[in-house]
């Protein structure tokens, strides 16, 4: 074959994976299909045969709840996961960097560092910057975490060292912390309900997802109380796109209500959201960075019973409709995928940081 008729095989390939091709694959097709309104629309009355009489407590891992403002459903899964973060002797990489200081931007920084400063300590002789090195110092050397985290937080975006330190210091924390959270609404406005909030934990060799599922829009405010009790001062929130929707969605509706106040301020913990590293790792690489498209890249399945979000409302409203719980089931198993996804998300990006 000539290299002008291997060519035209690999455009003939790469046009037959685009619906809008002359000769669209099969499997293209299937895909497409699979997308459709009209899949969702027969999934869904599949399940409602499959599910026709049973009972919510059909469900497994399935419990009723209650707390002072209610009831509502609660489902525990878990699964086995090799959870760990290599200390990669991150102090060291974040005593280095001296943007944590108030005033020093990058320009600054290499300044000092064609000085002969090269770390926090040697700052400690700097008549302008030895008190606020030393405070970031102690802060390290008494891992007080969260004191460090908002400024690296906060420099993230001025260097490419300074967003690697920041997932860095992931490593820091007891993984027992790290609260991998995701919401499921029945739209965008946090006018309207949350109707599953589900928050994975590491426990051991496991990672244990709790769902709680209001099974009607009152019970709202239960599942928002069964969140909050997951939190406490050490919590680290890590979500996908949380921190422009989850998270002040939850304060939103939690206000709402008025719910207590102490609570709500634990939505201001620290938070990894992964969104903006997996951009600044695979945007060049990938035609968007959606949840899904970065669980195929890190081959990380998904069950084909999935319901794609846009069509969460319209499962609910049919679960409330019928009473029957078949419309339920793939809503709790894509919250569930969702969270559990955000552990193995964590570990890959801190590999990839630490590996460049």
């Amino acid at each position: 074959m000539s290299c002008r008729e291997e060519h035209e095989a690999y455009l003939r390939s790469i046009l037959s994976r685009s619906l809008s091709s002359e000769n669209p694959s099969p499997e293209t097709i299937a895909e497409a299909y699979k997308d459709s309104p009209s899949y969702f629309m027969e999934f869904k009355k599949d399940l409602l045969n499959k599910y026709a009489g049973k009972s919510i407590l059909d469900i497994p891992g399935s419990a009723i709840v209650e707390n002072k403002y209610g009831e509502c459903l609660k489902v525990i899964y878990k699964e086995k996961i090799n959870f760990k973060l290599q200390n990669r002797n991150i102090k060291e990489d974040i005593l280095s960097d001296f943007k944590i200081l108030p005033g020093v931007g990058v320009n600054k920084e290499s300044k000092l560092k064609a000085e002969g400063y090269k770390t926090l300590y040697d700052l400690l002789e700097h008549a302008t910057y030895s008190t606020k090195a030393e405070e970031i110092i102690n802060s390290i050397e008494n891992q007080c975490f969260i004191n460090y985290y908002e400024k690296l937080d906060e420099i993230s975006s001025y260097s490419k060292k300074s967003k690697s330190n920041l997932i860095k210091s992931a490593s820091i924390l007891n993984e027992a912390n790290f609260k991998f959270m995701d919401i499921e609404t029945v739209g965008l406005s946090s006018n309207l309900p949350v109707i599953l909030i589900g928050v994975a934990e590491i426990k051991g060799k496991y990672i244990v997802s709790h769902m709680y599922q209001a099974r009607n829009y009152h019970e709202e405010v239960a599942i928002l109380e069964e969140y909050f009790s997951h939190l406490d001062q050490s919590s680290v929130h890590v979500t996908y796109n949380g921190s422009t929707f989850d998270i002040p969605f939850i304060k939103a509706r939690a206000n709402y209500y008025r719910m207590d106040k102490e609570k709500i301020k634990l939505m201001n913990l620290t938070h990894y959201d992964l969104i903006k590293f997996t951009r600044a790792l695979w945007k060049d690489k990938l035609p968007n960075c959606k949840l899904t498209t970065i669980e195929d890249y890190l081959n990380i399945p998904r069950d084909d019973d999935d319901v794609n979000g846009a069509y969460m409302a319209d499962y609910f409203n049919t679960y409330l409709k019928e009473q029957n719980i078949g419309p339920l089931i793939p809503i709790l198993k894509h919250n569930c995928r969702d969270i559990m996804s955000l552990a193995t998300f964590l570990m890959r990006i801190y590999e990839e940081v630490c590996n460049e």
